[in-house]
């Protein structure tokens, strides 16, 4: 089961975010990198994800309306796909 820890108090862009995603669930190189695509990659997933939402505020702070966009993305991937499991703190 692949794992993967967003901490706001770490990520500084959304790029970093993406480098995460593409790394803990080995996207390919034309993976699009934007909300979109992330989304579809998560509803798609065959095998059981966690994703760990550490320090959301400061995250959301940080990214601004992005970051809000990202938070609200991963809780509905994770309500769409029951392979997606999301954990905030």
């Amino acid at each position: 089961m692949a794992e993967i820890v967003l901490d706001g108090l770490e990520l500084r862009s959304l790029e970093e975010v993406h480098d995460r995603f593409a790394q803990a669930l080995a996207l390919p190189e034309w993976y699009g990198r934007n909300l979109d695509a992330l989304f579809d990659c998560l509803t798609d997933l065959k095998a059981p994800v966690t994703v760990r939402l550490l320090h959301q505020e400061v995250l959301e702070g940080r990214l601004d309306r992005r970051g809000r966009a990202l938070v609200r993305l991963l809780r509905r991937a994770a309500a769409e796909n029951p392979q997606v499991t999301l954990l905030e703190k």
